[in-house]
């Protein structure tokens, strides 16, 4: 199993988090995310994965793009330890945490937008952080909304046991944190406990950026 990502890439920090949990074992392959000159951006990556993004896991004859998808992949092909809960509301709630966080916090801030806003506006790096922080403090207000005021929100965002939705929620906290963005935690005190619950388990610690091969990379955002 390979997984194409980037240390810095709160996507592939998704899927390294589900395949800690999933006790996989894989090979990394770092495919840069720089402003410039980055892989994603050349024509044989493009070939590679038409998506031109990360994460790409490939699987034997396998090769699937975007997180969601590789989560779900992963269920299915390896059900133990499960990332979901029994019940089919309780599903549906777990993906649709996962999906607000993975359409609507976390788009604005990636690496195309931060350029088309630099290149078509402008904006300086203080426009962009200040961007940045909108985003995450708009999404984080009604995360926080969803997760306080529901009685399935235990220890982690849903029950005691990790699911997919942690897997998502700790890389966009992460990335909040980073003093590009700022965010401060003590406006949503149920992300920074459900947070701080994840970052306590090897699985989660272990899948940090900071713990990558490739950490000592640059960082192009």
């Amino acid at each position: 199993m390979r997984l194409y990502g980037w240390h810095s890439s709160s996507t592939t920090f998704r899927v390294r988090i589900a395949l800690a949990l999933k006790r996989c074992s894989y090979e990394h392959i770092p495919v840069n995310l720089r402003w410039e000159h980055s892989d994603h951006d050349r024509p044989e990556y493009r070939t590679f994965n038409p998506q031109t993004n990360i994460p790409v896991l490939v699987d034997d004859r396998a090769k699937i793009a975007q997180s969601l998808a590789i989560i779900e992949y992963l269920k299915e092909t390896r059900p133990e330890p499960p990332l979901l809960p029994k019940l089919s509301s309780q599903r549906a709630r777990v993906r649709s945490l996962a999906l607000f966080i993975a359409c609507e916090i976390q788009p604005p801030n990636n690496l195309r937008v931060q350029r088309r806003l630099k290149a078509q506006f402008h904006a300086t790096a203080e426009a962009l952080s200040s961007w940045q922080l909108h985003w995450c403090e708009l999404g984080f207000d009604s995360l926080e909304s969803q997760l306080a005021g529901n009685s399935d929100t235990g220890r982690f965002c849903q029950g005691d046991t990790p699911t997919v939705a942690d897997c998502f929620l700790v890389p966009s906290v992460y990335s909040s944190l980073r003093p590009v963005i700022g965010a401060d935690l003590s406006k949503w005190p149920t992300i920074r406990r459900i947070y701080d619950a994840c970052l306590a388990m090897p699985e989660f610690e272990r899948s940090l950026p900071q713990n990558q091969p490739d950490f000592e990379s640059p960082v192009g955002h």
